[in-house]
């Protein structure tokens, strides 16, 4: 489902124009960010400020409708990092330009977005070279 106009708005700046996930800039990307539920639609999720956060291409449809991923570490289910609800920096941390999960919630959201791609870690290579990371969501 689209969100447009002031909501759309609110969620960018809130955001600072970053994903709410990884901490990627918009600015200079070529795709435009989605404005993703965090609690989906298809869960009872509602349309509004609280339940939206700003999330890059790649870490929008990794989510998708998923509220919760494998913990690598313990082998468990782990609800996945919610922007509304969570400090970032409680539950992940910057190694560099690589995201470490800190907790289970942490290390889901880590592994089932997979920060820690290739790609990834040279956008923020790029990204560092350029003084804009890293910045913690």
């Amino acid at each position: 489902m689209a969100v447009l106009g002031q909501l759309r708005q609110i969620v960018v700046a809130r955001a600072r124009n970053r994903c709410e996930y990884c901490g990627l800039a918009q600015d200079g990307q070529e795709a435009a960010f989605h404005v993703d539920h965090i609690v989906p639609a298809t869960a009872g999720g509602q349309t509004e400020a609280e339940n939206l956060a700003l999330a890059c291409v790649s870490c929008s449809l990794r989510k998708g409708a998923r509220q919760a991923g494998h913990d690598p570490d313990t082998g468990s289910e782990a609800r996945l990092f919610n922007p509304r609800r969570d400090a970032w920096g409680h539950h992940l941390r910057w190694e560099g330009v690589a995201i470490v999960g800190l907790t289970p919630t942490g290390r889901a959201t880590v592994s089932m977005l997979k920060l820690n791609r290739p790609i990834m870690l040279a956008i923020r290579e790029e990204e560092f070279s350029r003084g804009r990371y890293p910045a913690s969501p």
